[in-house]
């Protein structure tokens, strides 16, 4: 089995690959476009797996997880661009999430 990598791991490896690049990162307005497009066809295998819009037969077969794993790499670029750690900014919403919320929704009974 091999070891799971951390988020900043992930990170790490987005920026060396697009390091290689004389191009670099994106700008933010290019990556924002990039990341509605993606999101977008994140939308549209939903649509075609869960909703009332089947593919047509010469459509090629993507799979929602394919395009969630576009929208992360994204979201990578978009970070690393910006020089956010995931990491931190995850663990903010969490902390949110588990203070603010805490009572906005129903919980399971133990």
């Amino acid at each position: 089995m091999t070891e799971r990598k951390t988020l900043q791991d992930i990170q790490d490896e987005v920026d060396k690959y697009i390091s290689q690049f004389k191009e670099g990162y994106f700008s933010p307005l290019a990556m924002m476009a990039r990341m509605t497009e993606e999101v977008g066809e994140l939308a549209r295998e939903i649509n075609h797996y869960y909703g009332e819009k089947p593919k047509k037969a010469e459509e090629e077969q993507k799979t929602v997880e394919d395009e969630l794993g576009d929208v992360f790499f994204i979201v990578l670029c978009f970070a690393n661009s910006l020089g956010i750690d995931l990491q931190e900014a995850f663990d903010r919403i969490m902390h949110k999430f588990a203070t603010r919320d805490k009572d906005r929704w129903t919980r399971i009974e133990e």
